[in-house]
């Protein structure tokens, strides 16, 4: 074992050496050759055992002493190849505060998920409830109730979308309007109902104003006395409040609907500006929705008496009334996940609807 003078000389080798290191890969080096596990310093300690009381006593502290100075003498020169590596990026590196800030690429409300939150605020305003019902119908539920007759041009394959044959051969279809929801409410409820239903529907059909999936939403009043006055005020109130004009001119035409009668369509008062449509003002007209009085025979096939009661149901196509009011040409850009379209004609997270505040 070696005496404090050899262990003086051994110190003061690698504490110079730390010292010289040039690089860190070199100190680390240092530190596997002195403390590693075949370190000159553990095998010092491992020679300890051979020694007797006293002088293990001495020894072992004196070798405890150097393994402390050649560690902190590592760590110190680690410090300092940092700090020097610290200081080499500050004197290269440098952020110009002047430059403008980076734009970020917030997500956006799609703008039917917007005008179907502003359709919900406008007929919740006026008392109407939100009703549900599934994608998926049954003949009876989406035709049958509905006072459609079997020979009617929306039962044929190439307006709607079949399952297979079940094996009863009945088959289930894609809803092709959001009128079952109306058969179930009656069924699961007593009048008086004030509901609206909105949702996706599913039709085979797609140009510039038509997709095989939409939107709609339909709208339920059912009571003893509700009449056609109370079906023009409320459409009347919702055109302004949705498109957020003071006055609006409407037009209502008789038409045919298997599931009303009286049946009409409604227009509103319009202007064409620079290939932009304006509501509220000019001459033009532009339809935007049916209505009419709830057909008896779909009153008795909710399960109610329709000389008991009677009302008014009416619908509309959410992503068309959006393409009006915000000026979007072209319907099937709603569903091609086109970013730029996205921010665009989206809207920012907070920007909610309110009657309050504003629609939009």
């Amino acid at each position: 074992m070696s005496d404090s003078g050899e262990l003086a000389t051994l110190r003061d080798e690698l504490i110079s050496a730390i010292n010289e290191a040039a690089d860190e890969q070199t100190l680390e080096d240092l530190r596997v050759s002195s403390l590693g596990k075949k370190g000159v310093v553990s095998e010092r300690m491992k020679g300890l055992g051979q020694l007797d009381g006293e002088a293990r006593k001495t020894a072992g502290q004196a070798l405890n002493r150097l393994k402390v100075e050649v560690t902190e003498a590592i760590a110190g020169r680690q410090a300092e190849f940092k700090q020097a590596a610290l200081d080499a990026r500050l004197a290269t590196e440098f952020v110009d505060v002047t430059l403008p800030v980076r734009p970020r690429n917030a997500g956006t409300i799609h703008p039917v998920s917007q005008v179907w939150e502003e359709i919900v605020q406008v007929f919740g305003d006026l008392g109407f409830s939100v009703a549900e019902g599934p994608h998926i119908e049954t003949d009876w539920y989406n035709f049958g109730a509905l006072n459609i007759p079997d020979d009617h041009p929306a039962r044929q394959e190439h307006d709607t979308f079949y399952f297979n044959p079940r094996e009863d051969g009945s088959r289930m279809v894609l809803r092709t309007h959001t009128s079952p929801v109306q058969i179930r409410t009656m069924q699961d409820s007593e009048p008086p109902i004030r509901i609206i239903a909105p949702g996706r529907t599913f039709r085979c059909d797609s140009d510039q104003t038509h997709t095989p999936m939409f939107h709609q939403v339909e709208g339920l009043v059912l009571d003893e006395d509700t009449h056609l006055g109370h079906l023009k005020w409320c459409l009347e109130e919702f055109c302004k409040s949705f498109f957020e004009v003071d006055e609006v001119k409407m037009r209502f035409r008789a038409s045919h609907f298997p599931f009303t009668e009286p049946s009409m369509e409604v227009d509103i008062g319009c202007s064409w500006v620079d290939g932009q449509v304006k509501i509220g003002v000019g001459d033009d007209w532009m339809e935007i929705l049916g209505s009419g009085m709830v057909h008896p025979n779909v009153i008795r096939a909710g399960g109610l008496d329709p000389d008991k009661v009677q009302g008014f149901a009416f619908g509309m196509g959410i992503d068309r009334i959006g393409m009006l009011k915000y000026g979007i040409p072209d319907l099937r850009a709603f569903f091609e996940a086109d970013l730029r379209w996205l921010r665009h004609y989206g809207f920012h997270p907070l920007q909610v609807p309110n009657l309050a505040g504003g629609l939009s």
